[in-house]
């Protein structure tokens, strides 16, 4: 898989050049993004949970999911993987991302989990990392957004996720490492389940 770290991008560049490979022959990435402020809506997504955006554009988004935050401080993994040719299932896919945030922080001595019926991961009531995904083609794109050095307070305008007021939580404020440090340990614990699923 090729590791692409894109820097600080716009979301809807990012977004569009998803498409972009999904609509291609280009093989399997992983794109290290951050965002600049903006919530996103996925197709699922309920306008009342939008409380308050102010001077936060909003994007609707083909994801699945609800409503969330992107800002500075959080890291995103987009795994843009044929996992038809790679015989992955979705819900593999989906486990495996949630799992690689879960061992990133159990590494640190930080208890997180996974909610099967509200996809992302959680320490105590509070929510660390989102996920949404879609499937075209056999190609699964969009990924996981880890909370790890960010101002929370836009989290406060939306019902994350659909929930209202959820929790969120960074992992600077649980004790963790530096972000630097934290993303590199977050890519091997996932490439390291990806090879468990003979990926």
């Amino acid at each position: 898989m090729i590791q692409i770290d894109r820097g600080v991008e716009d979301y809807s560049l990012t977004w569009s050049a998803m498409r972009q490979w999904v609509d291609s022959d280009q093989p399997d990435q992983l794109w290290v993004v951050e965002h600049p402020s903006v919530f996103t809506q996925g197709q699922a997504g309920r306008p009342e949970h939008l409380l308050a955006r102010g001077d936060i554009p909003l994007v609707h988004s083909d994801r699945g999911g609800q409503i969330t935050y992107h800002g500075p401080g959080q890291v995103i993994l987009y795994p843009l993987i044929d996992i038809k040719s790679a015989n992955i299932g979705l819900r593999d896919l989906i486990t495996a991302l949630e799992q690689s945030v879960v061992d990133c922080l159990g590494h640190q001595g930080i208890t997180a989990y996974a909610k099967r019926r509200a996809p992302g991961v959680y320490v105590g009531a509070a929510k660390v990392a989102s996920l949404g995904l879609r499937v075209r083609r056999g190609r699964a794109f969009h990924g996981i957004a880890f909370n790890m050095d960010m101002d929370l307070t836009p989290f406060d305008r939306i019902n994350p996720c659909g929930y209202a007021a959820l929790p969120m939580v960074d992992a600077k404020r649980l004790g963790s490492i530096g972000k630097p440090a934290l993303t590199g340990r977050w890519i091997k614990h996932l490439m390291r389940h990806l090879t468990a699923l003979g990926y």
